[in-house]
């Protein structure tokens, strides 16, 4: 008997955000491989299309989520869990770390590994952890509002 992978079942007005974290997870991939037989891509292209990917893309959803989402969260939910202070917390990394491969003038290959693990376990995170928790928390009615807010980042 073959067994079908199902796919996380998220609310529809989240799949923007999550279509997001889709296109992130191939950016996460061609960091871990950059400098490798895996990768077809030479360093500068994984660096071009992880830093396109990430200004203003990614930077955009990062605001949706702390600004949208987690305000929203808050209001039915405590935010003071250890959750939400990781997520914060590798979003500035997951920042500080692009701005230094986009201003960097030498391609360091550890670094962009870190960076697409990094990238990898937040994405992750949110998907399996934070956004169940979000939806559970969240009314139905409050997360049709907050729909309007997402937008499809490339």
């Amino acid at each position: 008997m073959v067994k079908k992978h199902k796919g996380i079942k998220r609310h529809e007005a989240l799949h923007p955000l999550s279509h997001h974290h889709t296109n992130a997870l191939f950016i996460a991939l061609k960091l871990k491989q950059a400098g490798t037989e895996k990768s077809r891509l030479s360093l500068e292209e994984v660096k071009k299309d992880a830093v396109s990917f990430f200004e203003p893309g990614g930077k955009k959803h990062f605001r949706e989520e702390e600004e949208v989402l987690l305000t929203a969260y808050a209001q039915y939910a405590s935010i003071d869990r250890s959750e939400i202070q990781e997520m914060l917390l590798e979003h500035v990394k997951i920042r500080a770390k692009f701005d230094t491969l986009n201003k960097s003038d030498t391609i360091d290959v550890s670094f962009m590994h870190d960076l697409g693990n990094l990238l990898e376990s937040h994405i992750r995170k949110e998907e399996r952890i934070i956004f169940p928790m979000i939806e559970k928390a969240v009314p139905e009615e409050k997360l049709r509002e907050l729909a309007s807010h997402f937008h499809e980042n490339k």
